[in-house]
């Protein structure tokens, strides 16, 4: 090959560029403008640069010296700084960088799933006033992106930014880590960042390091192909190949978009022949059955003059899979996936007086497609309503089937870890945030050694054995059953119950802000103050503070009649609401469990029933969503899910 000498003159020049840039002192995308370091702490400030190069951190007055090593690596340790702020910090090498905008206070690391990770723009409708008056400089937030990686821990996160909260921007924090953060805030009167670092769908076993992963050959089994960069980049191109070969197939066969013809969602098209389903509910109840592909729906509204003319809405609460939506041939919004809540606004000039249609293009990946039930579907405009539920025609334009399915790699054991949480761990945290558990509930013989195992592993990541570890329990969740089953639901916050047993941990029970339709509940305040309760307690030291629910501690049996024991029972035990108390479960040495009659005896509890002349197991809260249950200490908490057998799993 041959080069002309200005070619040869670009390749040296950006060769010298590059080794350049390699020689100059470079931070980690976390230590940049906005940053919240955590006060009273030893703060670590790292980097890059040259090897053998001095750099020098000059912050509040004083220097501190490094010299980077063979891996050009640097650090500085800045001791025990005061909450306050704003600073600004100066790096100097070679170059010099500055850090602006610098905030001293509380770093909290919240991770875990999706219900960490929803954003408080999916609640703009329930919590109107909160997002309005959410200027405060003082509660920052970094979103780490998304990452995993297999072949090691990466040094750095992929990209983000320190972003201090207002109206505008809290749309993005985490609502659980808000509300946490903001309660705090207003507490201790000093600066709280937050670093969210979740993954919807996540297991626990994705947050694992290759250390702790050793605990669980089973899971080290199943990451090692996936340490085969260009077997996964095979892999990942093969599925993807196979899945927009799907939807290719898909388009193709819509009867709803064929070419040469009026499509489905026009005004023009006459929907003759149609059935009919109620909505909201699911083809497969309906004539249709149990089909995937792409079914289509269209209502006709009479929409008064009244409602015209003007900004409007329509809901349709939450759909399964993919929704295109239409009204009167204009798109009003497009959903890729089953869970965000249709929340579709529009513009002035889409309604009409008199007949509107409404139509609904539905992708149904797999399983049962449809509406979800129990949720909003109206048409809003002008201060007016429209009821949409009922009947709704429909039509199948296309069956395939099911979506081929796909490797989720960032779900895969210790990917998370390496991409996400090992980039942070030289970065001062005051404790960490945990929000998952719904994604292990199908499969919780392992989930009591993951979860303990991860606690106990991060804490060695992070070289704190005392780092504050608080989380959320799963929330009440599904059908409610009319009788006493077994659930795994239930058996993942037992687990979570029995790991308060370690130390510097602390727990929000939240059997009462689930939703039985929804596995991302809308009610991300309670979580937040609950979980700030417990990191009150235990990270800030108010040792008198009643930060949790009743307890279950220990349990003695007299003839037919069990007495159990709890702790946490602040001011005293009460049945919330009034009347008898609810929830409980009660078996012989048979396991088989009926329902029991029960009453607060002062600070316990006794339970029975004439079915079980010998108890031999108490439960509490045992269902997926276990809505009946009521036993609150005075201060207004739920008492936990538990089981007085030895094990979650018995």
């Amino acid at each position: 090959m041959k080069y002309s000498v200005f070619g040869v003159l670009v390749l040296l020049c950006a060769g010298l560029g590059h080794r350049a840039a390699v020689a100059q002192v470079r931070l980690p995308h976390l230590v940049s403008d906005g940053l919240v370091l955590q006060r009273d702490a030893d703060v670590r400030v790292w980097g890059w640069a040259k090897p053998g190069e001095a750099v020098a951190v000059s912050f509040l007055g004083k220097t501190y010296p490094a010299t980077t090593g063979p891996d050009g690596q640097w650090a500085v340790k800045l001791p025990h700084l005061k909450a306050g702020g704003p600073f600004e910090m100066s790096i100097k090498a070679s170059n010099q960088v500055a850090v602006k905008n610098i905030l001293v206070g509380d770093v909290w690391l919240c991770s875990g799933q999706s219900n960490m990770e929803t954003p408080m723009s999916r609640l703009r409708d329930k919590y109107p006033d909160v997002i309005a008056q959410a200027a405060n400089p003082r509660i920052r937030q970094y979103e780490v992106p998304m990452s995993y990686a297999f072949t090691g821990p990466k040094a750095d996160v992929l990209g983000g930014s320190w972003v201090a909260a207002d109206p505008q921007t809290v749309l993005k924090f985490s609502a659980v880590a808000y509300f946490f953060a903001k309660e705090l805030n207003a507490r201790y009167q000093v600066p709280v960042g937050i670093i969210k670092d979740a993954v919807g769908g996540s297991p626990a076993e994705a947050w694992l390091s290759a250390d702790a992963l050793k605990q669980f050959p089973k899971y080290e089994q199943q990451q090692a192909p996936y340490r085969d960069s260009a077997a996964v980049a095979g892999i990942r191109q093969k599925e993807q190949a196979a899945i927009g070969s799907w939807y290719r197939q898909l388009h193709q066969q819509d009867q709803g978009e064929a070419a040469g013809q009026t499509p489905w969602y026009a005004p023009t098209y006459a929907a003759t022949g149609w059935k009919t389903m109620q909505v909201p509910g699911y083809w497969a109840d309906a004539e249709l059955g149990q089909v995937n592909g792409v079914v289509w729906f269209r209502k006709e509204v009479e929409v008064p003059a009244s409602m015209t003319n003007k900004p409007a809405r329509l809901e349709l609460g939450t759909l399964v899979d993919a929704d295109s939506t239409y009204i009167n041939g204009r798109l009003v919004g497009t959903t890729g996936y089953q869970y965000p809540p249709r929340k579709y606004d529009f513009g002035s000039d889409v309604l009409k007086p008199g007949r509107n249609v409404i139509t609904v293009r539905l992708i149904s990946n797999g399983g049962r497609g449809g509406f979800t039930k129990d949720k909003k579907y109206e048409l809003t405009a002008g201060g007016q309503t429209l009821d949409l539920r009922g009947p709704w025609q429909y039509r199948l334009g296309a069956s395939l089937p099911p979506t081929p399915g796909s490797t989720t790699f960032q779900y895969q054991p210790g990917g998370l870890f390496n991409g996400m949480i090992a980039p942070v761990l030289p970065y001062a945290i005051k404790g960490v945030l945990w929000y998952q558990g719904e994604s292990n509930a199908g499969r919780t013989a392992d989930y009591q050694a993951l979860f303990t195992g991860m606690i106990a592993d991060w804490r060695r990541q992070f070289q704190r054995p005392d780092l504050p570890f608080i989380y959320a329990q799963l929330p009440n969740f599904m059908a409610v059953r009319k009788e006493p089953s077994e659930s795994g639901w239930a058996q993942v916050r037992d687990i979570q119950r029995r790991g308060l047993a370690l130390p510097h941990t602390g727990m929000a029970v939240l059997l009462d802000v689930g939703e039985w339709n929804d596995i991302h509940p809308l009610d991300k305040q309670t979580p937040g103050h609950r979980l700030a309760l417990a990191a009150e307690k235990m990270a800030y030291g108010e040792s008198k503070l009643v930060a949790s629910g009743p307890l279950y501690q220990s349990m003695q049996t007299t003839g037919n009649k069990a007495t159990l024991s709890f702790a946490s029972i602040g001011s005293g035990l009460v049945a919330k609401g009034g009347g008898p108390l609810k929830g409980f479960a009660i078996a012989g040495a048979d396991k088989k469990f009926v329902w029991a009659q029960a009453r607060i005896e002062g600070s316990k509890v006794v339970v029975w029933s004439d079915q079980v002349p010998n108890p031999a197991v108490v439960r509490y809260a045992w269902a997926d969503n276990p809505e009946e249950a009521n036993l609150y200490n005075r201060e207004g908490l739920p008492t936990s899910t538990f089981t007085t057998a030895a094990d979650a799993l018995l």
